[in-house]
């Protein structure tokens, strides 16, 4: 009697163990794509923040760069609602996007979205917020 006790709880946990690990694998991860996501890096306008309140000039040109899986044929560049006029410049290693702020922008505060799909189908979004000068 004493050793059956252990004997079932050993077996127990062995059996507990083994399904668990058996249940863990999945051969549909094997041919899972994995996609990375768009990155944005690089943004040259200051962001507006409480303690600094830094301002752009009226009518600033933008840039920053997306990573290079991102697909820019994709890309939208919005502000209040308005679609945003774009360059893309492309190399091996980045796509530089330009683009100059409307004038319809000044003396206000703008949040400037940027939304991009990478080459196999995962987006990102992004955005920063920008107090433009009056003129």
């Amino acid at each position: 009697m004493k050793i059956k006790k252990p004997l079932n709880a050993a077996l127990f946990m062995a059996a507990v163990l083994f399904n668990g690990a058996a249940l863990a694998y999945s051969s549909e991860g094997e041919t899972e794509v994995i996609c990375k996501k768009p990155k944005f890096m690089n943004f040259n306008l200051p962001i507006y923040k409480a303690p600094e309140r830094v301002e752009v000039a009226p009518e600033s040109e933008l840039s920053f760069m997306i990573s290079p899986w991102s697909d820019p044929n994709t890309l939208k560049l919005t502000a209040k609602n308005q679609e945003i006029p774009f360059t893309v410049e492309s190399n091996s290693s980045f796509h530089r996007i330009r683009a100059k702020l409307p004038a319809a922008f000044n003396g206000n505060y703008v949040r400037i979205n940027a939304h991009v799909k990478a080459v196999l189908g995962c987006d990102d979004q992004t955005g920063w917020l920008i107090k433009v000068a009056e003129q």
